[in-house]
């Protein structure tokens, strides 16, 4: 078992690679590659995407769980991250929210320029994660002497 786990995880790796080899990254030239596996052992790759105006420039896991996530997919084991950096690429804030919501609390792997892989838990990089949870859940409504009486009725500003 342990090494088809071994061989499943290099595949994916490999497919990250691969869509890597593909980043339109024409003005940071920082290329990103991504594969993201469904739980039924499907995988979709994505690789950065960049546009002139950068906020419009789109990010390799997004790519991937997003073509995931058109074809049906719901489920998710694991992605894997491939850059050329010197260090470990981890995903920036907003793949790790979208991830989060859209993935759940799957294993991220990324690599490094001497081929290392390290694996967290997605909820190790983004511990507190904004989800539908947080949207949902609500206080108790205050008793109606409650917090409004603590509003004070005096006007803000300058004082003689």
């Amino acid at each position: 078992m342990a090494n088809e786990e071994a061989a499943a995880i290099a595949g994916l790796v490999k497919t990250a690679e691969d869509a890597r080899d593909k980043s339109e990254a024409r003005y940071s030239h920082f290329r990103v590659g991504a594969a993201i596996e469904s739980k039924d052992g499907k995988i979709y790759s994505g690789f950065n995407i960049e546009s002139s105006s950068y906020g419009l420039s789109m990010c390799a896991e997004r790519v991937a769980v997003w073509k995931a996530i058109t074809a049906g997919e719901s489920k998710f084991r694991r992605i894997a991250i491939v850059s050329d950096a010197k260090d470990f690429c981890s995903p920036c804030g907003a793949c790790r929210q979208v991830l989060f919501e859209l993935a759940g609390d799957i294993d991220v792997y990324m690599t490094n320029h001497l081929g290392e892989i390290r694996k967290e838990r997605l909820s190790s990089l983004l511990p507190f994660a904004f989800t539908s949870e947080t949207i949902t859940s609500k206080l108790p409504s205050a008793p109606s002497t409650g917090l409004a009486a603590n509003v004070r009725e005096e006007p803000v500003g300058r004082r003689d």
